[in-house]
């Protein structure tokens, strides 16, 4: 027979990359019409009726197809979850829901959403010479005067005069200010005479970070409980600046950078809460919290604003982030710099402004005064604009991206100048605690580096789905670094942009998918303490890339699902609701 069977139709659904579209006649279709079962007998009136068959839509619904890959990947995380792990049968689900996806993606059933390219500014390159020698002028000043490891009025006013100089050399007003002062007195105006009226995804954005802050903050005095060693360490230093010793870099405990005992001293000094592990998790607990409208920028820049707020809002409720950020360590200022870091490079190379430039500049530069695994963030911001440049053809593009670059390494000096002048007095200690990972100092290799290299590389990608390290301090040891849902999500992600990359050759995609091994690099560059790698505090600045892929995946997902249900209210609810 040549008509299909209901067996036909069935495979046809379940195996639509086939390419092969098996439909059931309509009732009104000439094939649908009935056939009498012997020829030249009379057909009945009744089976020439019209009598279509009323069916729920749903259970006709052409997506179900679209429900596999996140099932399968659901399924998948499921089986690699402590106790009782089931690693062949968790891969082999995850292998198909990988299959399913890229499927799915090749035939434009679901489609991720990239922004498209701006316009680049048509801003010269011109600077204002007056400010700018003023500011040069200053910065070799404060540079000498930063010597002896501490801040003083004098280095510090001559420190702001660079700062302040050379910005407003380089700075390039959007509108003339006579413009602007208008502009926000009729906004003030506005204000008193209607009030605040907030658009209704503005509330959306605003309860998400509510919630956001109900996970970072509650209970923030009890958990975690008991300080350690660690925690001791860096309150001896609070005190030492509450007592006016303003130092540069802090050499107690193999050395920190100065900007959490600073950033704690204000948290007791505003809080009242003196020196204790409540001011130290304050501190830390808000850097956290104010690097996740950054995540939802840059979303929003790459993607569409509601990339940015899935992102925001996975990256608010998740255990890695929550845990970094209430441990009351360093750790969270990493991504707490790399945000606004990122945002503002990509931002300047996708619109050539030189302002975004600027902004990444100063980011990079307070990041440096951070967490020492930061030092790694001037590589990942060299990555971005290798890639742009290489990805561009234009040279318009090419010559904006690299002025933006010299820039952006201006001003980062400049922030970072203080740190600078004492690195190069005492570049032992400044170095110290990073090399005894990285290199031979403490202890020797103990194997090939290339090889504890490369299993290391293995154990910090693998983090996400299996193993977050041993390190109790920062974690539950040995654990998936991602929930259930997040990690499925991050692997549909990372398959979809890859696939689009190979597609469309955009430079974004190849940097979401590069900068994670890149940021996790501290962590994974750990050769003479393999044992410290995979870890959640040196691989942080990752989370910024990781939850990114993470809203990518569920906003095509979900874009998917409405688009192939039969009513677009019922797309609309049940996106919604999933």
């Amino acid at each position: 027979m040549d008509e299909p069977s209901v067996l036909d139709y069935v495979k046809s659904k379940l195996f639509f990359w086939r390419g092969e579209v098996v439909e059931i006649p309509s009732a009104d279709s000439p094939s649908a019409s009935p056939q009498p079962a012997i020829a030249g007998e009379p057909v009945s009136d009744l089976l020439l009726e019209a009598r279509p068959v009323r069916e729920m839509e749903l259970f006709r619904w052409p997506g179900w197809g679209i429900l596999l890959p996140l099932a399968l990947a659901l399924a998948a995380q499921r089986a690699l979850e402590p106790p009782g792990r089931n690693l062949s049968f968790g891969v082999a689900l995850y292998l198909l829901a990988a299959a399913f996806w890229v499927a799915l993606l090749l035939r434009d059933r679901v489609r991720l959403s990239l922004a498209a390219e701006p316009p680049l500014a048509g801003e010269d390159h011109r600077a204002q010479l007056a400010p700018l020698a003023v500011g040069l002028a200053a910065a070799l000043l404060a540079f000498l005067a930063f010597g002896g490891n501490r801040f003083n009025g004098l280095n510090l006013t001559l420190w702001g005069i660079s700062l302040l100089g050379v910005v407003a050399a380089l700075w390039k007003p959007a509108r003339p200010l006579k413009e602007q002062g208008a502009r926000l007195r009729g906004a003030v105006q506005e204000f008193f005479r209607q009030g605040l009226r907030l658009s209704p995804w503005t509330l959306l954005v605003l309860a998400v970070l509510a919630l956001a802050a109900f996970f970072r903050f509650y209970q923030l005095a009890g958990v975690p409980p008991e300080m350690f060693s660690d925690h001791a360490e860096k309150l001896l230093d609070v005190a030492d600046v509450l007592d006016g010793q303003y130092r540069i870099f802090f050499p107690r405990n193999t050395g920190r950078e100065a900007f959490q005992m600073y950033l704690t001293a204000a948290m007791a000094l505003l809080f009242d809460t003196g020196l204790s592990f409540l001011s130290l998790k304050l501190g830390t607990a808000l850097a956290g919290f104010f690097t996740l409208p950054f995540i939802y920028l840059l979303g929003k820049e790459i993607a569409n604003q509601r990339v940015g707020l899935l992102a925001m809002a996975f990256a608010g409720i998740a255990y890695w982030p929550n845990v970094i950020s209430r441990v009351a360590l360093r750790f969270t200022l990493y991504p707490f710099f790399s945000a606004p870091t990122l945002f503002f490079l990509v931002r300047g190379l996708r619109r050539g402004r030189r302002n975004d430039f600027i902004w990444a500049g100063i980011f990079l530069g307070l990041g440096l005064h951070g967490y020492s695994p930061f030092r790694f963030v001037p590589f990942v911001v060299l990555l971005a604009v290798g890639l742009y440049v290489l990805h561009k053809r234009e040279r318009p593009a090419r010559q904006r991206a690299l002025w933006g670059l010299i820039l952006l390494v201006l001003l980062s000096l400049l922030v970072f100048s203080p740190l600078l002048r004492y690195a190069l007095s005492d570049w032992g200690s400044f170095t110290y605690r990073t090399m005894t990972r990285m290199s031979q100092v403490e202890r020797p290799f103990p194997g090939p580096a290339w090889r504890i290299f490369l299993q290391n590389l293995w154990n910090a990608m693998t983090m996400f789905w299996w193993d977050d390290g041993e390190i109790w301090v920062h974690s539950v040891p040995h654990r998936p670094a991602l929930d259930i849902v997040s990690a499925a999500l991050f692997l549909l992600g990372g398959v979809g942009v890859t696939v689009r990359y190979f597609r469309r050759r955009n430079w974004v995609d190849a940097f979401l998918l590069l900068s994670i091994p890149m940021l996790m690099m501290p962590s994974i560059l750990s050769l003479a303490f393999p044992g410290e790698n995979p870890s959640l505090n040196r691989t942080g600045a990752a989370i910024v890339p990781v939850f990114l892929l993470v809203g990518i995946a569920l906003d095509g997902w979900l874009t998917a699902v409405r688009e192939s249900l039969p009513r677009p209210r019922w797309g609309t609810a049940l996106t919604w609701g999933l």
